[in-house]
């Protein structure tokens, strides 16, 4: 029913060749044609990933393709998926692939399922919890739905990236790494992440505008998407957090609660939330975008995206990695 190859091709087989014992699909969405993306240089894909999709795959009652992504034909390769009309579109892949998948996909294109395949798998984790990628395939067959996905996009003079949980704007976006590492229980490196992140805490201020209000300074800028944030509904917007600390003291205060706790809890972190926002700097802007770092120009926008994509995720979805 299912074949391995490096562009999308025709299944093998159709439903009517699954054999009788094969396990029960869905039964709050169609999915009669998949195709399942892999990269297999991802983090923690492994290199017998499309092997072990396709055996897992073949015991459900769908059409399947399979398909090794390359980096040098990345693009015509997801263009072909889309061009397809599968019911869903699988991803196992890092962040950044799963997110730029999720993104050219759109409200209106095929439901994305982005498995965990990489080194942080914010969007995964949000969708699927802890599970690794068999667990969430099969959990997307077998019980999923339809989720309408809000997230935010990032443009600058060359970049147009759009996120799904969370964006860090200005020097303690290095912060990020730290808190993973902690995740991972990897300590020493979390505190390695954490001094580079405060050596560069006070390289610059970043100005920022949220809607219609007059301009701001702050050291840091987060946004956090609808799916994971505790402290705003659906349709109000992202969650705008700046962060202002007064000193070198409070920056490190502010980085522990940043690693261990509720970063909003600190009295140096302000939110609300945000439809439209405006960032500039003197020098270029550190972020990271839903796990990936990314450099952009000293002036960007931030625009929030009622409905993203629609995800192929359990009722409810995990938000295990809400903040």
């Amino acid at each position: 029913m299912s074949e391995t190859t490096a562009t999308v091709a025709e299944p093998a087989t159709s439903p009517a060749d699954v054999a009788a014992d094969a396990c029960e699909l869905t039964s709050h969405v169609r999915l009669a044609r998949v195709i399942m993306l892999i990269n297999p240089l991802s983090g923690s894909v492994g290199p017998r990933a499309a092997e072990e999709a396709l055996e897992i795959l073949s015991r459900y009652a769908c059409e399947t393709t399979i398909v090794s992504l390359d980096r040098a034909s990345f693009e015509a390769q997801v263009q072909a998926a889309f061009d397809e009309k599968p019911d869903a579109v699988f991803v196992l892949a890092g962040d950044g692939t799963a997110g730029t998948i999720a993104s050219r996909a759109g409200p209106d294109g095929p439901l994305i399922a982005p498995l965990p395949g990489g080194t942080m798998n914010m969007l995964p984790r949000a969708l699927y919890g802890s599970s690794d990628w068999k667990t969430a395939l099969k959990v997307s067959l077998e019980e999923g739905t339809s989720h309408d996905i809000a997230g935010g996009e990032v443009a600058d003079a060359d970049v147009r990236r759009a996120f799904f949980c969370a964006a860090v704007f200005g020097a303690p976006a290095l912060w990020a790494p730290a808190r993973e590492a902690i995740r991972l229980r990897r300590l020493r490196l979390a505190w390695l992440y954490a001094r580079r992140a405060l050596k560069r805490a006070f390289t610059g201020r970043l100005r920022y505008a949220l809607d219609n209000q007059p301009e701001r300074r702050a050291e840091a800028l987060v946004l956090i998407g609808p799916m994971i944030s505790k402290a705003v509904d659906e349709d109000a917007g992202l969650e705008a957090a700046a962060m202002n600390p007064n000193d070198a003291g409070e920056a490190f205060r502010l980085a522990a609660h940043a690693v261990f706790d509720d970063w909003r809890l600190d009295p140096a972190v302000t939110t609300r939330p945000a439809r439209r926002v405006r960032l500039r700097a003197r020098s270029r802007i550190p972020s990271v975008i839903d796990g990936e770092p990314l450099l952009l120009h000293h002036e960007a926008s931030v625009r929030f995206l009622p409905k993203a994509f629609r995800a192929l995720a359990p009722v409810p979805a995990a938000a295990e990695d809400s903040v």
